[in-house]
């Protein structure tokens, strides 16, 4: 077939390509996109989509489970793991359609199928039908990541699954093991947990959900074990061995090695880069621990080749693959967009309770040398959270001293991941405590708790 030329070709439709796509055709661009498997990526089909909604069934299940606290009656009440499943990919199915409008919408031209990049501006796309010659003066490189797996620790989609695994199971866990303890093993814990799994977590390093503020990571902690969960840190699985209907996992911890019999295993050790098999190796472009290299931009150093998302490095969040989309969509049009500040960027974990954060933790303020001024206020100190029966929770901020600057905001609690993002825009705008104390909040909400943690950061607390 004939070369087609584009102003920009994007590799991969998720979160990061199929917007960087759209912003491209919003700004004039020719764009053509290429997708392998399916529209939206892993997050819509396979993360963050499916999982919030399986999420939401637990919740509920939980809430019936607790109806008296609310003065009311639900009796013989249980679940259909199919039916959870069903609802699950429905919503996915939903949204990935939605995906397809948005390109033909925007006059996007879509390739499903294999991409390479033979050469500098060239991509070829190997579809069901034959191979597709593109061309471009930029290609964003949005192919994403996928799940780690450990020697000996392999997935195998019966007694040891990944998350792909974990969000169509075949049968309830009974007794389950969770590998690591970010937000993907923590989330699945807690949705399987919730429909009374015996469930354990193990993570390597001292504390559960490590990225996270320390004094939340403890809060969250004992929050899990008093739902039954068993949470086991500076701990390895060193080894698992399969039987019938069961693994038997060896579990070091404080130079000990034990063994404990489970029916299933959840790994959830962390991501690697999709750059295989595209050729970029040949173009000269830097891949470093499975990662593409990137500057602020986005730029590979490859003039003209951009990677975004996951592919281009932590953290990896949908988000903030969106906003590199557009950033880089709008490099390519001429404009002269903001990099993207990781620090600015809110990390969400949908678990029970919830965590939120955006920022410093307090001890990366102080390893930077800040003199800082840290708040605290407690759900329990919250009307409104006392009147939804979620008095569980905690609002954490931390402010530099001298310039009253918000370096950091940590929350766990409910609906904290809907809050948190007053804090993100407060940081975006350089909000001092100052604006932050003179914003008047809403009552009775859970955001109140966000000015009460202000305030007691500069000793000006009411309600605590």
């Amino acid at each position: 077939m004939a070369e087609q030329s584009f102003d920009m070709i994007v590799i991969g439709a998720g979160p990061g390509g199929y917007v960087a796509a759209i912003r491209g055709a919003q700004l004039g661009l020719k764009v053509a996109i290429v997708e392998r498997e399916h529209m939206g990526g892993i997050c819509l089909n396979w993360g963050c989509i499916p999982t919030k909604a399986i999420l939401r069934s637990s919740e509920v299940f939980h809430l019936m489970n607790h109806a008296k606290e609310y003065g009311l009656k639900a009796e013989a009440i249980s679940y259909d793991l199919d039916a959870v499943v069903k609802r699950s990919r429905g919503v996915a199915k939903q949204l990935n359609s939605g995906i397809g409008h948005l390109m033909k919408k925007n006059k996007v031209t879509t390739f499903m199928g294999e991409a390479t990049l033979p050469a500098k501006g060239k991509v070829s796309v190997k579809t069901d039908t034959g191979t597709e010659t593109l061309a471009a003066k930029n290609i964003v490189l949005a192919t994403g990541a996928r799940a780690r797996e450990l020697p000996g620790l392999e997935a195998d989609g019966d007694l040891v699954w990944t998350y792909k695994h974990a969000l169509v199971p075949g049968r309830m866990p009974k007794k389950l093991l969770v590998i690591g303890s970010g937000a993907i093993g923590i989330e699945f814990a807690s949705f399987y947990n919730t429909l009374g799994a015996d469930t354990t977590v193990v993570e390597v390093m001292d504390r559960i959900l490590p990225v996270e503020d320390a004094e939340i990571s403890s809060f969250a902690k004992k929050a899990f074990e008093k739902q039954g969960m068993t949470i086991r840190e500076k701990t390895m699985v060193k080894q698992l061995d399969r039987g019938k209907g069961k693994v038997t996992a060896h579990i070091e911890q404080n130079g000990k090695v034990t063994k404990e019999e489970f029916d299933t295993v959840i790994s959830a050790v962390g991501i690697v880069g999709n750059t295989e098999g595209l050729g970029l190796q040949e173009l000269g472009v830097k891949v470093e621990k499975t990662h593409v290299v990137v500057d602020s931009h986005c730029r590979t150093g490859v003039d003209g080749l951009y990677a975004i998302g996951d592919l281009a490095g932590a953290p990896w969040l949908a988000h903030k693959a969106s906003h590199e989309g557009v950033m880089v969509a709008e490099l390519i049009a001429g404009g002269h967009p903001h990099a993207v500040d990781p620090d600015a960027i809110a990390g969400c974990t949908y678990c029970h309770p919830q965590i939120a954060s955006v920022g410093l933790t307090e001890a990366q303020a102080k390893e930077q040398g800040y003199d800082i001024k840290v708040g605290r206020f407690p759900f329990i100190g919250n009307g409104k959270a006392i009147a939804l029966g979620e008095p569980e929770g905690l609002v954490k901020t931390i402010f530099d001293a001298k310039t009253g600057a918000l370096l950091g905001a940590h929350m766990v609690g409910a609906e904290v991941t809907e809050m948190i993002q007053g804090y993100v825009i407060s940081r975006t705008l350089e909000t001092t405590e100052a604006e932050l104390m003179n914003t008047v909040f809403p009552h009775p909400t859970l955001s109140e708790m966000m000015h009460e943690s202000v305030l007691d950061a500069f000793d000006r607390v009411i309600h605590m």
